[in-house]
């Protein structure tokens, strides 16, 4: 029997309809439809994209329905949401997508204050008003960086101060919040109501895993996070999505079959 399991009046099945996989995982595997099959093959039925990965809708959605596949959010970057957020609209309206996630700061676009952080959420916020009315969702992706404190909060804190619920949610990136330093289901459980997804990856000790920036898969083995808190934890707060990422595999399809095969272990007694 598993480590994992519970009492059958505890099942939540259909959690293991709730797995993604964050498509620029895969970013060096070939063309779009490599990318798919391999995600198939894997057992994925559910993508994060990342942009338009350089095809119309018409192609994208071609590719979908091919490999039995839908997609279900998309990372497009701040540059875009300011000066494309017509087209960004049209796209994913088109391929039936309704989650938007503002997924990067650049170095030069990182604000350096708790105001500056505050104008960044009225921005956002600004921007997921305008999504809003067109049926789509925004959402912020974290990194390290937002988990940096000014005048005793964290970034994040001080930019979501400024935002409505219902304009801007939260894609947390467990691997990234305890690289800044913070304890991923402390901060799930305090962001409640706003986050929408998870990004399921797995930091390793500095030395291993180095050629693959000190990421690995949930359920490799050799990770430092603590996911028999996280992951209740998500769960308990209704996060939507559990999005398979890993920024440098060197083997993405094990990469991608070891975390979906975890996830699904996991939710089959949740």
């Amino acid at each position: 029997m598993s480590a994992f399991a519970v009492s059958a009046n505890e099942l939540h099945h259909k959690d293991s309809q709730r797995i993604a996989l964050q498509m620029y995982t895969l970013r060096n595997v070939g063309t779009l439809e490599e990318q798919l099959a391999m995600a198939s093959r894997a057992g994925y039925h559910a993508i994060e994209l990342v942009g338009d990965h350089g095809v119309q809708a018409a192609e994208m959605n071609r590719l979908l329905a091919k490999y039995n596949i839908k997609a279900i959010s998309d990372h497009v970057q701040l540059a875009a949401l300011r000066n494309d957020l017509k087209n960004v609209i049209k796209f994913n309206k088109a391929i039936s997508n309704k989650i938007i996630v503002m997924p990067w700061l650049g170095t030069e676009e990182r604000p350096q204050s708790a105001e500056a952080w505050r104008e960044m959420g009225r921005e956002l916020d600004k921007i997921g008003d305008k999504l809003r009315r067109h049926g789509l969702t925004l959402a912020y992706h974290n990194h390290n960086f937002e988990m940096k404190k000014y005048d005793g909060r964290l970034a994040l804190e001080w930019m979501l101060d400024a935002t409505s619920p219902a304009n801007l949610k939260i894609e947390a990136d467990v691997a990234w919040v305890f690289r800044g330093g913070q304890d991923p289901a402390e901060l799930i459980r305090s962001l409640a109501g706003r986050v929408i997804a998870i990004h399921v990856k797995d930091n390793t000790a500095i030395g291993e895993r180095n050629d693959e920036g000190n990421f690995t898969a949930i359920g490799a083995g050799d990770g430092l996070l603590a996911w028999d808190e996280i992951l209740p934890e998500a769960q308990k707060i209704r996060v939507k999505w559990y999005i398979v990422e890993h920024d440098l595999p060197k083997d993405p399809e094990t990469t991608i079959s070891t975390a979906n095969k975890y996830l699904k272990e996991y939710f089959r007694y949740r």
